[in-house]
This record gives structure tokens, sequence and C-alpha cells, in this order.
């Protein structure tokens, strides 16, 4: 990967870290922060940050927010997929799921979208990460604002997060 900027303990001390990477930072798990200048015009952030890092987008996954049941639940899923409502549903025990409301994504999260994190929410919510982040080495997620990845291994995010892994990508 390029562009590769701190690295552990480095993004709390240097002033310019996101909650996100500051939960990281605390946890002493090994991460990397990367960095891009984002543009705004982009028609795809997850597809964005895949360009400017230079990988896959199989390995770059994004973090919606949707309602199960009409409680807020986090996925995390590949860039190049979708987001599987039923599955996502199914893999916390719910009936009904639907994308929330961006407005109520944001003000969960703490996060803008487009940054939104699956670490250092306000609010811990139950969280689901696609099953083919296994396997992987590591994957990259937003790091808490556009233009700004965190790489860590998909074992650690999901310990962080307390993330159950299941399908619930399509695509």
């Amino acid at each position: 990967m390029s562009k590769k900027s701190k690295q552990g303990r480095k993004a709390q001390q240097s002033g310019g870290g996101t909650p996100a990477t500051v939960a990281l930072a605390a946890s002493g798990v090994p991460f990397t922060v990367h960095s891009y200048a984002h543009d705004p015009a982009a028609p795809s952030y997850g597809e964005e940050a895949a360009t400017a890092l230079g990988v896959s987008p199989d390995q770059v996954f994004k973090t919606l927010l949707a309602e199960v049941d009409g409680a807020l639940t986090v996925a995390v899923v590949p860039v190049s997929g979708s987001l599987d409502l039923k599955s996502l549903a199914a893999a916390v025990g719910g009936k009904r799921a639907v994308m929330a409301d961006p407005a109520a994504a944001e003000r969960s999260t703490g996060y803008v979208l487009g940054g939104i994190s699956p670490l250092g929410q306000r609010k811990r919510l139950p969280t689901v990460l696609d099953a083919s982040a296994e396997g992987r080495p590591t994957i990259c997620v937003s790091a808490g604002r556009r233009g700004l990845e965190v790489e860590l291994s998909p074992a650690d995010l999901a310990a962080l997060t307390g993330a159950r892994i299941a399908r619930i990508a399509r695509g």
C-alpha cells in the first residue's frame, strides 16, 4: 500500500487523531493509518479509497448503518459489494432490516457519511463484519473522516467492535 502515515500510538500523539485512531492506539493492536486527498466529486467513497491506496476494492470495507427491527446496527462489507439486508437481520437475530436514516447514523456514531468508522463510535452498536474479511491478513476501514483509512487485521477489528462474522454482502 502507498501513502502510509502514522502507525500505532503515534496516531494518538500526533494531535490529528480521530476517535477511531485514538481507540486503536489505546487498544494496543497493530494498525496503519493511510491518508489521501479526498475528492468531493467522487461517486463512491470506498472505491475512491481503494484507488487512492492502490488496493483491491475487496480489501477496503465500508461501514453502513441499518435499522434491524428498529435498532441501529453496524454492517461492515467490502466496497466491491452491497449489503444484503435480509442476511444482516438474520445475523443479529432480527426479522427486518432497512438502511438507517443518514442523520440518525451520523448522530449515533459521531461521524459524517463517507467517514463513518466501525471504531470509536459514540455508542457501541451491534456490529456484523462480512465473512469475506476472514482469511485476509488485513483490511481497510474508515478511520473516521473522508480521506483517512485504517488498516488492521479482521480479527482485531472484530474483537474491538464485538462484531459477529457472517455473510452479509452481495456481489
